[in-house]
C-alpha cells in the first residue's frame, strides 16, 4: 500500500497530497472556508437561503475584521497574541 501511495504522490506534485492540500489551504484559506461552508449548505439543501446568506455574510464580515485587526496589530509594533 505504501508503494502505491508513493507512486501516486510522485506523479501529483512530488509531495504527499496532504502537504499539497495544506499548502493550498494556507494560500487561499478564506476561499476554502467559503467553499466548504457552501458545500455543506448545498448538501443540506433544506435550509432557508435568506438565513444561510445572512449567516454567510456575518461570518465573512467577522473573518475579514479579524484579518484586518491582525494586520493592524502587527503593523503597530504591539505584542502579538
Amino acid at each position: 500500500m505504501e508503494d502505491l501511495y508513493r507512486w501516486l504522490w510522485t506523479r501529483i506534485g512530488g509531495r504527499p497530497w496532504t502537504y499539497i492540500i495544506r499548502d493550498a489551504w494556507h494560500k487561499a484559506e478564506f476561499f476554502w472556508i467559503v467553499g466548504l461552508v457552501s458545500l455543506g449548505v448545498w448538501l443540506g439543501h433544506n435550509y432557508d437561503w435568506k438565513s444561510v446568506l445572512s449567516g454567510w455574510l456575518i461570518f465573512s464580515a467577522g473573518y475579514l475584521a479579524g484579518l484586518i485587526n491582525r494586520a493592524i496589530v502587527r503593523g503597530s509594533g504591539e505584542a502579538r497574541p
